[in-house]
Formats: structure tokens, C-alpha cells, sequence
């Protein structure tokens, strides 16, 4: 399957789930990839790679308050194919919408394609929710 039917079919499914699963409550978006990185590629060149990539989206609508990380297995029992996961936080849905909406005509997601180094086929949108104590 080719990037831009990937990337179709994950905006597809991001607006139904804006849809189906809007919170009662402002929360903070997430969005998760599992990626996988080239034979040669360093975890070095990854993080670098994720600082362009967010300085970019940082210039874009919603994207002001973008926050990015990149988490390396240490001690797992399977990962899969997933060498490390990249992860977004968008301080409300709303704003990861805003995000969203322009990203595919983007210089953030021409960044994103420019990367041949690493592949981030599945990813997830999540609802972060902070346990706090009485």
C-alpha cells in the first residue's frame, strides 16, 4: 500500500473517530506511531529526524503547542516489527484537528515522506486522561 493511500485511510478514520468518540471534556490529544527504522539508521539520526520534522508542524495551524517524543524499547517482552513508537500531544482535539486538516498539503508531511530512513506504518489516536489523587 502506497504512502498517500495509507495517509488517506488514516484521515478517514481520524474524522469518524472525532465523530464517534468526542470527549465530554476538553482532553489531550495523542497520536501514536509504531515505526520501524532502515538497517543503517541510528537512533541518533531518529531523534534528529523528529526535531525537524516538529520544529516544521510547530509553524503550522494547531501546531503551535505540538509536543513530541520518541520512546526506544529497553526491556520488552514483544515489540514486532516496532523498532520505537513516535508519539504527538496536542493539547485538545481541536487543535490536533486544526493540525490535521492542513497536514497533507504540508511542508510537515513533506518532511514526513522526505524520511526513507523510517517507515511508521500503524498508528492510533488516543484520549490522555491524568490520574490524580483526592
Amino acid at each position: 500500500m502506497n504512502v498517500m493511500m495509507r495517509w488517506t485511510i488514516v484521515s478517514v478514520m481520524f474524522s469518524m473517530m472525532m465523530f464517534a468518540a468526542a470527549p465530554a471534556r476538553s482532553a489531550v490529544a495523542v497520536q501514536m506511531w509504531k515505526c520501524e527504522m532502515g538497517a543503517d539508521t541510528t537512533e541518533e539520526e531518529v531523534e534528529e529526524g523528529a526535531k525537524k520534522w516538529l520544529k516544521i508542524a510547530r509553524q503550522m495551524n494547531g501546531g503551535d503547542q505540538l509536543e513530541a517524543f520518541v520512546y526506544f524499547p529497553v526491556a520488552v517482552n514483544v515489540v514486532g516489527n516496532t523498532d520505537f513508537m513516535f508519539i504527538v500531544v496536542a493539547p485538545s482535539f481541536a487543535e490536533w484537528g486544526k493540525f490535521w486538516d492542513e497536514y497533507q498539503v504540508s511542508d510537515a508531511a513533506d518532511a514526513d515522506q522526505a524520511n526513507a530512513n523510517v517507515d511508521c506504518p500503524d498508528s492510533a489516536l488516543w484520549q490522555l486522561v491524568k490520574v490524580e489523587t483526592d
